[in-house]
């Protein structure tokens, strides 16, 4: 298990990791068509990808953008060429940032829409040749409302997780979990449960009558019509039915 400030990645030993030197590559790129040369140059590359990996410690899980980035880091062995006129790590370090860029973006947890994106790089580039403008001035110059103008704003940036350390003391760590609240009281949950197991004792013709009278706002006349029963009956009923209720609810 190999540690990356913090992070793991599970099924690497940092100690078994090789470094290969600048004549080692150069060697090793001569004879790249041979599958264990082409094995050794990424074998002694990994730590690029353990490297770019730092930054998005806090965007998805790393062992599988782990292996994203060392799908780019086997692109980037198989395409480059010393003519570029680069090192090799400069030109992998792109190749290997971009794949896991293209991942994230293509594997995003919230989807925007492709109207929304577009009126976030128009407002990007506008304010690129302006300066910040106000959500009046870009409604006006983009034609867009300012509830679109913020959706666009938001368009960028990516939702956190609940699993994101927010404090850590020691051994103790505190996630943003941790610190969300229901800001509804949990009582009118438990009222809603209560409500509902209450009513399912009732008879099928109580549940009925108050459904009709409390949900649908029929009268007493309409309902007993349905049931070919007198407004005196519905009512006897709907009253034991309103009673059985507040006694098993102990209002």
């Amino acid at each position: 298990m190999i540690i990356i400030n913090k992070v793991n990645i599970t099924g690497i030993n940092t100690n078994d990791l090789k470094v290969l030197t600048s004549s080692e590559m150069e060697e090793l790129f001569k004879k790249k068509d041979e599958k264990w040369a082409r094995d050794e140059l990424i074998n002694g590359n990994l730590k690029l990808v353990l490297s770019i990996l730092k930054k998005y410690k806090e965007r998805g899980n790393l062992d599988d953008l782990f292996q994203i980035g060392c799908v780019g880091l086997i692109k980037a062995v198989d395409n480059f060429d010393f003519s570029y006129g680069v090192k090799f790590s400069t030109y992998a370090v792109l190749m290997i940032d971009g794949e896991i860029r293209r991942y994230l973006r293509d594997n995003r947890m919230l989807r925007v829409s492709r109207s929304i994106k577009d009126l976030a790089y128009r407002k990007l580039k506008l304010e690129s040749e302006e300066g910040k403008l106000s959500i009046d001035e870009l409604s006006k110059r983009l034609n867009a409302t300012p509830y679109e103008i913020s959706l666009a704003e938001s368009s960028f940036k990516e939702p956190l997780s609940i699993y994101k350390p927010i404090y850590e003391n020691g051994g103790e760590t505190i996630y943003l979990f941790d610190e969300l609240s229901d800001e509804k009281d949990s009582s009118e949950l438990n009222t809603h449960i209560a409500l509902y197991d209450a009513i399912n004792k009732l008879k099928d013709k109580e549940r009925f009558i108050l459904e009709e009278r409390y949900v649908k706002g029929r009268t007493q006349t309409e309902v007993g019509n349905d049931l070919l029963i007198s407004q005196a009956q519905i009512s006897r009923i709907e009253k034991g039915a309103v009673k059985k209720l507040k006694k098993t609810l102990k209002f």
